[in-house]
Order: structure tokens, then C-alpha cells, then sequence
């Protein structure tokens, strides 16, 4: 999160040194003159300034004013625009930098000849460029960002420190070779502005302006966990993503390079222009006279008339927005849809807002029976969704799950009216009672515990294998036990805390690999592959005896949520999709393709203990599903040569193509169950 203060503090600091050495160089030339008053400069910078936050105040106002898609199109062209100015800002300071002293003293000069009017103009004309294009890209990245205070914390710290790097200036207390600043600082300007292109464009292609929103160039959310710190790092400081599409990647590029190297082009030696000579001392104006005689009412004026402005474009546009609030979600860090206060029976448009900063998943439920009517899966920090449901009379709650974070709950919420409204249903079935699903439940629950016999015995040979040193009899032990896990698949959300000791991830841990809590199976895993010797890995699998153990005794007692089971005739390979065959919970062993086919038994165990109550519902449907599960399996059999299966992210490319496209086709067949087996409210 806070990777996104350090692009936003570079902008703070340039744009604030510029507007500064502006303001500077106009009070040393009045200083100079030696008659003239300061106080029509700092009001020209006043004004500058106050116009510089109403328009920010304009642009917020006005992106929630409009509808979803028009928010993008706003954002996105808005980002554009930033890039635009900023990258003219890059080179105009390129050019001037030098010779900045010289005009602006010719300017007074000119100024004070006018009068005090001229002043106020020329400081208000200066700042105020700079105080609107940096409101402009401040706007952009904390769009870009999803809305946390990083960016703006980020970008007062650089305006602070570029306030008192120009007071030491101006009472030449320290030196600064300004061409070379600008120029080194303008490298990483151009690299963070090409991010907030891509942004834009990305923006842009959501509302329909710019075709290709759907070619990704590529897709790294499954292999890398878009939340983790080095990712938060690169997307805060450049805004480019995990998944971006082939525009988005062209136009960073070009735009990149181009400015680059134009800008190299451009940085060839430009004499410094000769400081004028010092102007003659002017006599007071009437305009002076009059600007001294009514500051208050200068200032006043100066004030006011933007916030009046801003004021009057809220009371004339305030009736004018075409989203419901009320159908607006936000996720944050600390809470989840807190701007959830009412609800009205019937189809619903939700536009979920994700601002926790981390990559998340909503579920719209039913408060009563708990049944979820809608979900959104990989939310990503500082983006949102449409979800589209069809709500009945009741009650209703959000469940929020970000990641790093615990899962939250919203308030609960009744309809009102629309108590004739029904369920969406896919087929014309009543919605099941729970009860209904006892006996599949049961005979899971006695699968599962004959899996924890088999893995119980399969510990126990890697133990003995890893104790005595035996790194080969170890890694051919540690395969069985893992695919016997796999195999266990729709029981997972019972287990618990248990659940990751067994088989848990380094991700989202904060050491990673070496967190004390990366335990079980994936951290043997990692041990063995990497070459950690017998005295590293032996307390890791005592540990993992410990814990199989414990969740045998527990189990018998261990309830299982009946919601879990149609779900998990879906997820079970859904999670393999994401999690093995991308590699991402690939810890050396390179076995995706074996787990993958360990979670293709899982999942015909699920499926045929529901079979009877799928073929009420979709007759046909198991029949179809068993030869596609068939299917996927002959494709993963071909992955093996000898017992030994290929790397799932280096192997032939035509292998990794037949699987995936298997496995995608059993996941669309499969993906109605949780709704033909939805549990009704009790």
C-alpha cells in the first residue's frame, strides 16, 4: 500500500520545486527592485493554490456523479490528459531551467511597471499550472491505487520537502545544480507516467472506447499472488499490473521509449540566456495602492471565489448521477460494505469497490439460510465490479475476504417490498433443504477418514526417509502422501487451522518460505528440493504426524457445512487450475500435472455422492460430466513417462494446451452445480 506514496512523492517534489523556484525567483526580483511589496505575489500563489484544490475537489465530485462505465471513460481520459501535461512539464523544465531566472525577472520587471495587478497575475499564472497538473496526476494515481491515503501522504511529503529545499535556496544556505535534478528525476517521470498511460488506457478499453479489452498480452495473477509486497511495489511505483492487455503493454512501450529518447535529443547544451539588468525602482500603481488598502478583501476574494464555484457546480450537478449509491459495495481494509444501509426487492446492479489495498472476494448471502446469491472472485486493489442478482424478500449480509486479512461480514439487511419476487433459478427445481444433504455428507466424512488412514502411514514412511538423510527415498515418499491431500479435496473447509499445517503456502506469510508458520507438506516440499539437510527438515515432519493425528481424533466431531459439498464439486479443480497448473504452489517438486489428477479423483467422489440429486435436477448432466473427467484424464496420462509426469510450466507446450483446455471444459460443465444444489433459507 504504501509503495503507492513513492511515485506521488517524486510528483510532489518536482512540481513543488518548480512552483517554488518560480515563487523564489519572483521575491528575489521584487527584493531587487527595492520598492516593490512581496504581498501581491503571495496572493497570486494563494489563489493558485486554493484553485489547485477546488479542482481536485471537481474531479472527485464528478467521477461519482456518473455512471460505471462513465467513470471509466472519465478516469481514463482524465489519465491521458495527466500524461499530456506531465510529459510537456518534463520538457518545458528541460528547456527553462536555466534560463528561468532571466524570464521571470523580466516579467517583474514589466510586472511592477503595470503594477500590483500584473504581479498577482504572473504569480497566480505560474503556481497555478503547476498546482493543476499536479492535482490532475495526483487524481489519476490515487484512482490508479484504489483510494488510500498513500498517495496523497506521499505527495505532501515531496511538496514539504520541496518547500524547504527553496527557502534554503532563496537564502542561499545551500546550492543545487537544477539542470541535473530535473534531468535524472525526468527518467523515472517518464517510466511512472507510462504506467499511468496504461492505466488509462486500461480504463478507456473498460468503457467500450478502445477496443481489446479481452487481449491479454499476459495474465500473471495465478503464478504470482498480486498482493505480495514486491508486487505492491512495482504496481505503487510504476501502476502497471499482474494482467494487462496488449494496448496497455504496446503504449507503455512506445510511449517509454519515444519520450526517452526524445528527451535525451533535447538535452543538448542551450546557452543560458544573460540575466537582465536589475529594474529601476517603480512608483506605487493605484492598483497597489488600492491592493494594500483592501488586502482582506483581496484575499477574501481570492478564497472564496473557487470554493463558490465548486459549491455551485455540487448544487447544479448534484441531481444529475446515474448510480445508486445505495447499490455501491466497498471493501476496505477494516470493513466490509459499511455503505450497505438498504435494499429493494428485484433485479440489482452492485458495483463492488475494492479499496483494502489487497486482492479480494465478495459474496452477496442470504443472512438466514447463508446460501450465497452472487460472488466476485480476484477483485484486484483499487479496481471494481458489476454483480447482477435477482433479490427476493429477506435478508441479506456481504462477506468479504481480502487477502492478509480476516473475513468480514457486512451488517444484515431487509428488503423491502417485492415479496413476490423469486429466486433466479437456472432449472425450474425447488431449492434444496439441508437435511437432503446428510448422506452424502456421511459418506464423505467416511471417505475422508479412510484418506487419513492412507496419509497417516504415507507420513510416517516420509518421516523415516527424511530422519535417516535419505533425500532420494524422501522425495519419492513425499509424492504419494501429497496426491493422497489432494485426493481428500472437498473437505478442506472443515479442517481449519489444520488445514495449513498440513499443506499450507509461503504466500501471504511474512517471511515467506522461511516463516515459522510455512509448515506440512508444501514446506517439506520445499526442503527436499532445495537441499536442506535431515536436522532442517525432521522436526517439520514430526510436526506433520502431530497434526494428521490430531485431525483424525477431530474429525468424527468436525462438522461439515452442507453448502460446502456442491461448491466443491466445482472448486476442487477450479483450485487446481489456479493453484497447480500455474505452479503457484509449486515448491521444487514440479508435480501439477499429479496433483492435478489426484484432484480429478476428488472430484468424481463429490460428484457421484451427489449424482441422485444433480440427475433430479439436470438429467444427463453427470453423464456428460464423467467423459469430459475422462477426458482431462487421458490428457494428464500423457503428461507421464515412466511414473515420472512433465513440469507443469515447462513441459511441451501442446501437452499444457490439451490439459488446460480440458480442464476448462469440465469446469463450464460443472460450474451450474452449486446453483442446482443451492440450499434454500430455512
Amino acid at each position: 500500500m504504501w509503495a503507492d506514496a513513492v511515485p506521488n512523492l517524486l510528483i510532489g517534489l518536482r512540481e513543488g520545486l518548480e512552483g517554488g523556484l518560480v515563487v523564489s525567483i519572483l521575491l528575489a526580483a521584487v527584493r531587487r527592485s527595492g520598492g516593490g511589496s512581496t504581498r501581491p505575489i503571495w496572493l497570486g500563489v494563494l489563489g493558485a493554490l486554493v484553485l489547485s484544490l477546488s479542482f481536485g475537489a471537481v474531479l472527485t465530485f464528478s467521477k461519482s456523479a456518473l455512471s460505471t462505465r462513465a467513470q471509466e471513460a472519465f478516469g481514463g481520459t482524465l489519465s491521458v490528459i495527466a500524461v499530456v501535461l506531465v510529459t510537456g512539464m518534463i520538457f518545458w523544465m528541460r528547456r527553462t531551467a536555466r534560463g528561468l531566472s532571466g524570464e521571470l525577472n523580466a516579467k517583474v520587471d514589466t510586472a511592477l511597471k503595470l503594477g500590483a495587478g500584473a504581479l498577482v497575475a504572473i504569480a497566480f499564472l505560474a503556481v497555478g499550472r503547476e498546482g493543476l497538473e499536479t492535482a490532475l496526476f495526483l487524481w489519476t494515481a490515487v484512482q490508479a491505487s484504489g483510494e488510500t491515503v498513500a498517495p496523497l501522504i506521499g505527495a505532501a511529503i515531496g511538496v514539504l520537502a520541496a518547500v524547504g529545499l527553496c527557502f534554503l535556496l532563496y537564502r542561499r544556505a545551500i546550492r543545487i545544480n537544477l539542470g541535473v535534478f530535473f534531468a535524472r528525476t525526468a527518467v523515472a517521470l517518464v517510466v511512472i507516467a507510462g504506467g499511468v498511460l496504461a492505466y488509462g488506457i486500461g480504463d478507456l478499453q473498460e468503457a467500450t472506447l478502445l477496443p481489446g479489452r479481452t487481449w491479454l498480452a499476459f495474465d500473471l495473477t495465478g503464478s504470482i499472488a498480486p498482493d505480495s509486497w514486491w508486487v505492491s511495489i512495482i504496481r505503487g511505483v510504476t501502476n502497471l499490473t499482474p494482467a494487462m492487455t496488449w494496448l496497455q503493454v504496446v503504449a507503455f512501450v512506445v510511449y517509454v521509449a519515444v519520450v526517452l529518447v526524445v528527451f535525451r535529443r533535447a538535452g543538448k547544451a542551450v546557452p543560458a540566456p544573460r540575466e537582465p539588468a536589475a529594474p529601476k525602482q517603480p512608483t506605487a500603481s493605484p492598483v497597489a495602492t488600492a491592493l494594500r488598502d483592501n488586502r482582506w478583501l483581496a484575499i477574501g476574494a481570492v478564497v472564496l471565489v473557487p470554493l463558490l464555484a465548486v459549491g455551485a457546480f455540487v448544487l447544479f450537478t448534484g441531481g444529475t448521477s446515474n448510480t445508486d449509491a445505495s447499490n455501491t459495495v466497498t471493501i476496505t481494509a477494516s470493513a466490509c460494505a459499511p455503505d450497505f444501509t438498504s435494499l429493494t426487492a428485484g433485479r440489482q446492479n452492485f458495483t463492488v469497490v475494492n479499496k483494502s489495498g489487497r486482492v479480494g472476494e465478495v459474496y452477496f448471502v442470504q443472512s438466514s439460510g447463508g446460501g450465497a446469491i452472487g460472488e466476485l472472485e480476484g477483485i484486484g486493489p483499487g479496481t471494481q465490479q458489476t454483480m447482477t442478482v435477482t433479490v427476493a424478500a429477506g435478508s441479506y449480509a456481504w462477506r468479504c475476504l481480502a487477502a492478509g486479512h480476516p473475513a468480514q461480514t457486512s451488517n444484515t439487511v431487509r428488503t423491502s417490498g417485492g415479496s413476490g419476487v423469486a429466486y433466479p433459478r437456472l432449472f425450474a427445481v425447488p431449492p434444496l433443504q439441508p437435511s437432503e444433504l446428510d448422506v452424502p455428507i456421511q459418506q464423505y466424512q467416511t471417505y475422508v477418514a479412510g484418506q487419513l488412514v492412507t496419509l497417516a502411514a504415507q507420513v510416517a514412511t516420509l518421516n523415516t526417509a527424511v530422519t535417516t538423510g535419505n533425500a532420494d527415498a524422501a522425495r519419492a515418499a513425499w509424492l504419494p502422501a501429497q496426491l493422497t491431500w489432494e485426493r481428500v479435496g472437498a473437505a478442506y473447509g472443515s479442517f481449519g487451522d489444520l488445514a495449513d499445517a498440513i499443506d499450507g503456502n509461503p504466500q501471504g506469510l511474512t517471511l515467506g518460505v522461511d516463516d515459522p508458520g510455512f509448515t506440512g507438506l508444501r514446506r517439506i516440499e520445499y526442503g527436499l528440493w532445495h537441499g536442506q539437510s535431515a536436522a532442517v527438515l525432521t522436526p517439520v515432519t514430526a510436526k506433520l504426524i502431530q497434526d494428521v493425528a490430531t485431525l483424525q481424533q477431530k474429525l468424527p466431531s468436525l462438522t461439515v457445512d452442507p453448502k460446502d459439498m456442491p461448491i466443491r464439486a466445482h472448486e476442487i479443480l477450479e483450485d487446481a487450475q489456479r493453484d497447480h497448473l500455474s505452479g503457484m504452489t509449486d515448491q521444487g517438486a514440479g508435480a501439477g500435472y499429479a496433483e492435478t489428477l489426484a484432484d480429478v479423483d476428488g472430484t468424481r467422489v463429490v460428484v457421484g455422492e451427489l449424482e441422485s440429486l444433480i440427475n433430479e435436477r439436470k438429467p444427463g448432466l453427470v453423464t456428460t460430466l464423467e467423459s469430459q473427467l475422462d477426458a482431462l484424464e487421458r490428457a494428464l496420462r500423457v503428461t507421464e513417462h515412466n511414473g515420472v509426469f512433465d513440469n507443469q510450466t515447462t513441459g511441451p507446450l501442446t501437452e499444457r494446451q490439451h490439459v488446460n483446455a480440458a480442464i476448462g471444459q469440465v469446469l463450464e460443465t460443472v460450474s451450474p452445480v452449486p446453483d442446482l444444489l443451492e440450499i434454500g433459507a430455512s
